[in-house]
C-alpha cells in the first residue's frame, strides 16, 4: 500500500469516527489546513484541526475518493463527496506528506457540481 493510499485510509476513519487520536495520527502537531486554495484563515496546529474535525457536519456523506498522483511529499486526491441532505462536492486535494507519512499541509480543491435538474 502506498503512503497515499495510507494517509487516505487514516483520513476516512479519522472523519467517520471524529476520534482525536485517529485526526492526529494523520497531521502533523504543526498541519495546516486550508479549505481551499486561498484560504484567508487557514486553521494552524493539531489542536485546532482536532477542534474543527470535532464540529457538527451532515450526517451519513457518502464518498469515493482514490489517489490520483503521488510521490514521497506529495499525494493528490479526488472523487466526490455527497452529504444526501446538504450538498454534493467534486475534490482534488493536495497532501503535502511529512516524513512520517502525516499530513504537514492539506489543501481543498472543491465544486459544487450542476444540479441535475438545471438541463
Amino acid at each position: 500500500m502506498t503512503t497515499g493510499q495510507r494517509w487516505l485510509d487514516g483520513y476516512i476513519r479519522a472523519w467517520a469516527s471524529k476520534d482525536p487520536a485517529d485526526v492526529r495520527a494523520i497531521f502533523t502537531d504543526d498541519a495546516e489546513y486550508r479549505f481551499r486554495p486561498d484560504d484567508p484563515e487557514p486553521v494552524r496546529g493539531i489542536d485546532a484541526i482536532v477542534r474543527m474535525w470535532g464540529e457538527p457536519e451532515s450526517p451519513n456523506p457518502q464518498h469515493d475518493l482514490r489517489v490520483l498522483i503521488e510521490d514521497e511529499r506529495l499525494a493528490i486526491i479526488t472523487g466526490t463527496v455527497v452529504y444526501p441532505d446538504h450538498a454534493s462536492y467534486v475534490n482534488l486535494w493536495e497532501v503535502h506528506l511529512a516524513d512520517d507519512g502525516r499530513a504537514q499541509r492539506f489543501v481543498e480543491w472543491f465544486m459544487t457540481p450542476p444540479d441535475a435538474g438545471d438541463d
